[in-house]
């Protein structure tokens, strides 16, 4: 595929943002190809929030955080398990290798917390979520992605997406 897809988000609410986080979810459950859904921003954005939301699209019915320190949880659901990193403590790129990072995000569904450290491990299916704060709860959302159209990143949005 050439090219890269765009689509801005907004959302109110945290509530709002683990909807939109299910809606990606719903559509990853769906596919079958793999996806890493590559999250940026910046403490306190709602990268946990959106991975909430992701997982209970996905079928995960056990309670999802962030594995700030166990760095890696897997979430098992029929037929298809979701992996979910969180990079922030690490430093250098080769701390990924001891965890099996390439294993886990290469031909699986997957969700990486501050994927902007290590861009260049992310694979090429990728979906790169930049998250920004605009007011107390409100967040705008940047979906961008050379793996998947852009008419799909508008149904993955669907009433979250900016101007609808």
């Amino acid at each position: 595929m050439t090219g890269t897809a765009s689509l801005l988000c907004q959302t109110s609410s945290v509530e709002d943002t683990r909807r939109l986080g299910e809606r990606l979810g719903t559509f990853m459950k769906s596919m079958d190809t793999p996806l890493c859904v590559a999250l940026i921003g910046d403490l306190g954005t709602g990268k946990t929030h959106f991975s909430q939301g992701i997982a209970i699209g996905f079928g995960i019915n056990e309670e999802v955080t962030s594995p700030t320190f166990a760095l890696m949880n897997t979430y098992e659901t029929a037929g298809d398990n979701l992996y979910h990193f969180d990079l922030y403590r690490l430093d250098e790129e080769d701390e990924l290798v001891p965890i099996g990072f390439d294993e886990f995000t290469d031909d699986t569904k997957s969700i990486v917390e501050w994927a902007d450290k290590f861009p260049d491990a992310m694979p090429e299916e990728t979906l790169w979520v930049t998250i920004n704060r605009i007011r107390d709860t409100e967040r705008k959302f940047i979906f961008s992605s050379s793996y998947i159209p852009y008419n799909e990143l508008v149904q993955i949005g669907g009433p979250y997406v900016f101007g609808n």
